[in-house]
């Protein structure tokens, strides 16, 4: 009986008492603080201000801080209620009048939504696919941004083209939109799912050419520079008409994203395209030879 008692008195260990050698192996799949640190949740046009405290609220599940907001339609979405666990993330996010200066400082932007109704003009990756083409990136250096478009009609064929890829999301051809809150939850889920890169890879579906230095991709807004030098280059030579400027801004933005430049070579094809420039706005200037 001595031994039975001594077994009903002994105090239990309390709950997490085991928590130290079980940690380890607990969300050991979430992104290192200092990659987290270089990603971005982006949401373009967000009408229901519930749904950004719905993203904001999957981002802190998943130890992610970094949000921006594109031109919102609600002027009081800092305040949303769904954001339990979160008001700070909200209270800190990035708002910005565009999708340009979102991802302006961003190598790698990933699109996302549905084939159902568009025909995508960039290389299409399946949600599977999103961790190690993350990853990779991260471990190169750089920094990553994934774009969650409104909840109407999601991202239009303009916020696509500052998009390196587009993530398909799969879903039910009967019910293809997801609520935009589960939609970014679904894709962090995703990237916890898998262990981080530590080690510099090529990731499917983005090649990065070679180069001496890091093979870090080129900033969005450094391509953004490019493409208008490129566009104000042809306009001289005569190429370009001002009718048809939009359409070669949209058709660049493209172009720039697949070559997947890195630093080094942008800073060299931003020479090129200078110099081209400057010989064509000098020949202009140059007065006719009167024989």
């Amino acid at each position: 009986m001595g031994s039975v008692r001594q077994c009903l008195t002994r105090p239990r260990a309390p709950p997490h008492a085991e928590a130290p050698s079980f940690s380890r192996f607990y969300n050991g799949h979430l992104l290192p603080k200092g990659q987290g640190e270089r990603f971005n949740v982006v949401l373009v046009r967000p009408r229901n201000p519930l749904n950004i405290g719905a993203a904001a609220r999957a981002m802190a599940n998943f130890g992610l801080a970094h949000l921006s907001v594109v031109a919102p339609y609600a002027p009081l979405w800092r305040e949303a209620r769904s954001a339990v666990g979160a008001p700070e993330l909200l209270e800190d996010a990035n708002e910005s009048a565009t999708l340009g200066e979102a991802v302006a400082d961003c190598t790698l932007v990933l699109g996302t939504g549905t084939l159902t109704y568009r025909k995508p003009e960039q290389k299409v990756i399946s949600l599977p696919v999103l961790a190690p083409i993350v990853s990779g990136e991260l471990a190169r250096g750089g920094r990553v941004a994934v774009v969650f478009g409104p909840e109407k009609h999601g991202l239009t064929r303009d916020d696509l083209s500052f998009c390196h890829l587009l993530v398909e999301i799969p879903t039910d051809p009967r019910q293809p939109s997801m609520n935009l809150g589960q939609a970014v939850a679904v894709c962090l889920y995703e990237l916890a799912g898998r262990p981080p890169q530590t080690e510099e890879v090529a990731p499917d579906g983005i090649e990065r050419s070679p180069a001496a230095g890091s093979g870090q991709g080129a900033p969005s807004g450094n391509l953004e520079l490019l493409a208008g030098l490129v566009e104000e280059t042809l306009e001289a030579a005569g190429y370009s008409p001002r009718t048809m400027q939009a359409a070669n801004r949209h058709d660049l933005r493209l172009l720039l994203r697949r070559l997947a430049l890195n630093a080094h070579d942008l800073r060299r094809v931003l020479g090129v395209f200078r110099r081209i420039l400057w010989k064509l706005k000098r020949s202009e200037r140059r007065p006719p030879v009167v024989e």
